[in-house]
């Protein structure tokens, strides 16, 4: 699936209706899928994200730039954060089936539309960039909407699209429109009024660092009068400190541009050492817009290793580590379902999402799905995770300690097996309720009949490889349930022998359900070769759990 996101920041953040306006017309495109609408009353600016198909988000951008543009009047706006236009500014980014060049081209096509059909200046940024000093925001933003009539007339800051005069339409000032990695846009709170200190922490973590100064504090000059600078902390980190008066408090403001290169965690914790070197204190933090789950659970990895704890854990408890370490509920209460942008875009897993009675009630009645197929991924998923209950339960224990690393390895992974297994229980569902659409489809002509077989030989096989998957899957289960069995925390080793035993259950299900397909493939390679792998791996896991069952009876 091809997948860019959008995140245009508006220069309005106070008035309720017209926000509203400028997210209907996003949500009024099909397509696309508005994932976050973020005001800021202090810097009256509120952040949107949407994410779609290429054409489509192009399409949400440019109506949602020329309402923008009729509701918002720069000339009366005032605001924390630096602005330059009623649409200030809307980068694409990759998400997948994408490249960054493709969004440079989107970044390109929307800015010619917007200079030509709706007669704002147009300049690009980031990746699109015209010219290096455009890359920079900063660069591209200075003056701000006060100076861009100035800045109009500079031969050297002419628009990439549009006029190239303040004109009628100065009101809706200038867009700067660019294609760029995700940027993480994350605040961090202090417990001070003074702005001079989160200025002062602004000025060491971010990549320009701050002028050098002589013992008499004054800027020390190179022999072209540009001031020297002490390099920042951070590469790909961009900050400012400013004073929110409906929270009381001073705050550092930071664009993380590339959060591979520098997290939101690392940052938080330098921002800590610092202003305690201030006499202030970090109360918490603040994410406006979205964060990927990756950098989350960065985080939550991060804050357990130095609490000494395993990092085998759910991925809602890393999510959970990383809210609480990073006070992220210190202004807003932070909701990682609207707030992780993984989240968002989760399909419904309705077997997975439901209570155990549900399932079970649903399982025992005639419905034809879910069946076997699913119960045997659910098996493997209860396998996982009793491994990685043992796991955790032995990591930290006196006198396993030769087995610290391993078995913080396996919780890993026994956490990602589980996670997979749980995906498999919905998809084996779907995958048999294709096939039963496929086989209702209409075969009177001899052209719907080829489609007819077509649409089923295909489904029949997706129903096959899904029980595949789990069966491969499951040898993996097993082999983490007989690490547990013979290395882990004893008085836990009965669980141990449940992880074989659910593992096995998995496995004879998933090959059971592989067996009743085959006969309807018509394809003999295919059918052959899936028959061999599935009694290969029946074969080993049955032996490995066999194993690990008797062990687990022979030890209690």
């Amino acid at each position: 699936m091809r997948l860019v996101e959008c995140v245009p920041n508006y220069s309005e953040g106070r008035d309720t209706a017209k926000i509203e306006q400028i997210a209907n017309e996003i949500r009024a495109v099909e397509g696309v899928t508005l994932l976050d609408v973020d005001p800021g009353k202090d810097t009256n600016r509120t952040v949107v994200t949407f994410i779609g198909a290429p054409q489509a988000v192009v399409e949400a951008a440019f109506k949602a730039i020329a309402k923008a543009a009729q509701v918002i009047d720069m000339s009366k706006h005032q605001g924390a954060h630096a602005r330059m236009g009623a649409t200030d500014v809307c980068p694409f980014v990759p998400v997948s089936g994408v490249t960054m060049q493709d969004c440079v081209d989107l970044a390109k096509e929307l800015g010619k539309r917007v200079g030509e059909e709706l007669g704002i200046p147009v300049y690009l940024y980031e990746e699109a960039a015209s010219r290096p000093e455009r890359k920079n925001l900063t660069n591209v933003r200075a003056g701000e909407y006060e100076g861009l009539p100035q800045k109009l007339q500079d031969p050297e800051w002419q628009p990439d699209f549009g006029p190239t005069e303040f004109n009628a339409n100065a009101k809706a000032g200038a867009t700067i429109i660019g294609a760029r990695e995700f940027l993480i846009a994350y605040n961090i709170n202090l417990n001070t009024r003074d702005k001079r200190i989160a200025n002062e922490i602004a000025s060491t973590i971010r990549e320009t660092g701050k002028p050098m100064k002589d013992a008499e504090g004054k800027v020390i000059r190179d022999e072209n009068g540009e001031a020297l600078r002490v390099p920042g902390k951070f590469r790909a980190c961009k900050a400012v400190g400013w004073y929110m008066e409906d929270f009381g408090r001073a705050q550092i403001s930071i664009n993380l541009t590339n959060y591979k290169i520098t997290s939101p965690h690392v940052v938080f914790d330098e921002c800590c050492k610092l202003a305690e070197s201030l006499g202030a204190r970090v109360t918490g933090s603040e994410l406006v817009g979205l964060i990927p789950l990756a950098a989350m659970l960065q985080a939550g990895k991060h804050y357990l290793k130095k609490q000494g704890k395993t990092t085998g854990v759910p991925e809602s408890e890393l999510v959970h580590i990383a809210v609480l370490s990073l006070g992220l509920n210190d202004l807003y209460p932070f909701e990682p379902e609207k707030k992780i942008i993984e989240y968002q875009l989760k399909g419904g897993n309705k077997l997975v999402g439901m209570a155990m009675n549900q399932f079970a009630d649903l399982l025992s009645s005639d419905a034809p799905a879910p069946g076997g197929g699913s119960v045997a991924a659910l098996c493997g998923a209860l396998s996982g995770a009793l491994s990685s209950m043992v796991a955790a339960l032995t990591y930290g224990k006196k006198g396993y300690e030769p087995v610290l690393t391993e078995m913080e390895e396996i919780g890993i992974e026994a956490q990602r097996l589980k996670d997979e297994f749980l995906t498999d229980v919905d998809l084996d569902t779907a995958a048999f309720n294709k096939l039963m659409d496929a086989m209702r489809l209409p075969k009177k002509s001899d052209e719907e009949k080829a489609v007819h077989e077509s649409a089923i030989q295909s489904a029949t096989k997706e129903a096959t490889l899904v029980p595949l998957n789990v069966l491969r899957r499951s040898l993996r289960a097993a082999e983490l349930a007989r690490q547990v069995v013979e290395k882990g925390f004893k008085n836990s080793l009965s669980d141990a022998g449940v992880a074989a035993a659910t593992a096995r259950a998995a496995a004879e299900g998933a090959y059971l359900n592989v067996r009743i397909n085959l006969p309807g493939i018509q394809d003999e390679n295919f059918t052959a070769e899936t028959l061999k792998e599935a009694e290969k791996l029946r074969k080993e896991t049955i032996s490995l759990t066999d194993a690990a069952i008797r062990s687990t009876i022979e030890a209690i």
